[in-house]
């Protein structure tokens, strides 16, 4: 699904009105805990049912042997499964999802988005319909996930929206922050998934100190860690070092960074800029002890939104744009990376 990323730097002071009282972060940087990196040695899943995945078939199928070849590579790379609330029984897609990642010995990865008034009502408006639909719904894809390995990244925007002092019907701050808690805790019941929070991207929230504040009082402590570039395009460097320094004021909190589209960096928009590169395959040896995994989260080839250009609307897939990505990364292997 695509959802709205601004460049903008927010000054702590003007925001201290739309903050939490219950944060409790330090603006001091925390000594780092020793802790084990828990996706260590994983190979991550490729769905079956991806879109490029399922447009390769179709374009052989259709004769047009050029443009499946060329889609192949990107194809081949494992990308998240995104939860948004369109599955009739999320219970039974998500144990599909880790039963047959299971069965060849990869982790899946899961992105759940649909927390109440999801993206601010922007172009990826939505979400589940109370806070109650919101419990019962993590709680059915954890139920799926039972005790398999799994990653979850959990609700793109969600966090820094709160730092805008997002307000959003049908619920309010305080009523998101602890919808998080118990996403974070219901997830926590399976044994072996990490679930990372996502904290929007480097371009995005410039004071870290208030942001480490809100993602401690949405739970992240009790998580695996936190989520970084989802569906953006900052690069790999850019986003480790934000990542390094957010991560000081989280007493070493580990971290995730998608790395789906930011082969040529960002563009003049975050939405569906052109001329944009595929990026680092997904893999678990990242060179930096604190990076967990570098994850394509957003599916190449789904659109961010019709950014006012009457292009496909958020979370569709749009091969067009895959074929550019593709095209524009001439160094891409078609092995998959563990």
């Amino acid at each position: 699904m695509g959802f709205r990323h601004r460049a903008r730097v927010l000054a702590g002071a003007a925001l201290a009105a739309v903050l939490l009282t219950a944060c409790s972060g330090s603006d001091a940087p925390r000594p780092a805990p020793a802790r084990e990196d828990p996706l260590s040695g994983a190979r991550f899943h490729v769905d079956p049912a991806g879109h490029a995945v399922q447009q390769v078939e179709r374009w052989r199928a259709e004769g047009r042997t050029q443009e499946a070849a060329a889609l192949q590579p990107l194809a081949a790379r494992p990308t998240a499964v995104w939860f948004a609330g369109q599955h009739p029984d999320p219970a039974a897609a998500a144990a599909a999802l880790v039963r047959a990642a299971a069965a060849e010995g990869s982790v899946p990865v899961l992105v759940l988005y649909n927390l109440p008034g999801r993206d601010c009502g922007q172009f990826s408006a939505g979400g589940a319909a109370s806070p109650e639909a919101y419990r019962a719904w993590v709680g059915g894809i954890a139920a799926g996930i039972g005790d398999a390995r799994a990653v979850v990244v959990l609700e793109p925007d969600a966090v820094p929206h709160l730092l805008e002092g997002c307000e959003q019907a049908p619920v309010d701050a305080p009523t998101r922050v602890q919808l998080l808690n118990a996403a974070v805790d219901t997830l926590a019941r399976g044994a072996r998934t990490s679930t990372y929070l996502d904290a929007g991207n480097s371009s995005w929230v410039g004071d870290r100190a208030e942001l480490a504040r809100q993602l401690e009082a949405a739970g992240v402590g009790r998580a695996a860690g936190f989520a970084l570039n989802v569906a953006n395009f900052e690069t790999t460097a850019t986003s480790t070092a934000y990542g390094r320094a957010l991560s000081d004021r989280l007493g070493g909190a580990h971290f995730v960074v998608d790395t789906s589209r930011n082969g040529n960096g960002p563009g003049d928009t975050w939405c569906n800029p052109p001329g944009r590169a595929l990026g680092d395959p997904p893999t678990t040896e990242t060179g930096d002890a604190r990076v967990d995994a570098h994850l394509w989260v957003k599916q190449p080839g789904d659109s961010d939104g019709e950014c006012g250009r009457g292009q496909p609307p958020a979370g569709a897939w749009w091969p067009e744009q895959a074929l550019a990505l593709a095209a524009a990364t001439p160094r891409i292997s078609p092995r998959p990376a563990g």
